[in-house]
């Protein structure tokens, strides 16, 4: 697809591109592994892009440090705001350090503790408030009225978008042969960004979301047509908990090729079977992509057309545990 097949989106792969330059000193490029034991309950080969040994854990740091790079000097004095109680909260608090300005984040005051350590501990001021959306936004709207902060949201922004989509670009080049790549789905800033830039680069590769049964949204919002928010969500995969944005909806609903649910207890076996078989330690939300790698959905594709998915990326979003909390039964 060409750039200006994209010019609808919130990010072309020219702004992908751009990102890419503008991140590459301050993010890892993450390493792609393989598995044979994998290989052999997926049966087809997979190639895990592992987003978990991004800095501060997940692929988060990408976008935030794409964002927080494009304010201006003006802005940057201000600072910047956002609303989190998970991975973008670290990573824009960590993207803001490295800048050398002023971050503060809004978090529900039922966070996990950890969480809030691992905030501070990259510089950031933390303000607490109920656990609701809207005292998360109100809370964020007080800070930047007397700041004038500039808010980077955890997905619904062009840069972070942008910043997001250099994981396609940097996994296309090490596997230029993938027919699919899996990935995670919440509120949709990662698959928007992996989709813009890999169907530019390879049109026919097919972009599947991966998405937990009891946060189902996404998958709801492309087979009605219009963002169907989330009910409730309780699945374990909390990174995967948020609905679609207005920039996001629109690129799941034309570039993502099929969005496949998976159970809780499925998200449990293979975020164990990852630990146990691949010695690396994901969390529930990167373990989605894996159970829909090894899926039923999986093997009745391959049985229909074994030429369609040959070789496929799974993205490993994040790495980020809450060790007290484990999902195992030991």
């Amino acid at each position: 697809m060409t750039t200006a097949a994209h010019a609808a989106y919130a990010a072309t792969i020219d702004d992908i591109r751009a990102a890419r330059r503008r991140i590459d000193p301050f993010v890892h490029r993450t390493p792609v592994l393989t598995s044979a034991t994998l290989d052999a309950l997926a049966r087809c080969h997979l190639y895990f892009k592992c987003e978990f040994l991004q800095k501060t854990g997940s692929f988060k740091y990408r976008g935030a440090t794409n964002a927080v790079q494009m304010l201006s000097d003006t802005e940057a004095a201000r600072g910047v705001v956002t609303h989190s109680s998970g991975n973008h909260a670290q990573a824009l608090a960590l993207a803001a350090k490295v800048r050398g300005i002023r971050a503060t984040v809004v978090m529900p005051s039922n966070s996990a503790e950890i969480k809030k350590i691992a905030v501070r501990g990259y510089g950031a001021e933390i303000i607490e408030c109920e656990p609701t959306l809207e005292a998360r936004e109100s809370a964020a709207a007080r800070v930047i009225s007397q700041t004038g902060g500039a808010m980077i949201p955890p997905f619904n922004h062009p840069s972070v978008i942008a910043g997001q989509g250099t994981i396609a670009l940097e996994l296309l080049d090490e596997c230029p042969h993938l027919d699919a790549i899996i990935v995670p789905l919440g509120g949709g800033g990662l698959i928007s960004g992996i989709a813009i830039a890999a169907k530019a680069l390879k049109p026919s590769i097919k972009i599947i979301g991966a998405e937990p049964e009891l946060a189902g949204d996404a998958a709801a919002s492309k087979r009605e047509g219009s963002i169907q928010p989330a009910m409730k969500p309780v699945t374990i995969a909390d990174g995967l908990r948020t609905s679609l944005g207005p920039l996001t909806f629109p690129v799941v609903r034309d570039l993502v090729d099929e969005i496949v649910l998976v159970s809780e207890a499925d998200i449990v076996l293979h975020m164990r079977l990852v630990w146990e078989r691949m010695k690396i330690t994901i969390e529930p939300s990167a373990a989605v992509g894996v159970a829909v790698a090894c899926s039923a959905w999986m093997h009745a594709r391959q049985s229909h057309n074994q030429q369609d998915l040959r070789h496929v990326g799974v993205v490993l979003c994040g790495g980020n545990v809450d060790l007290a909390a484990l999902p195992f039964t030991l």
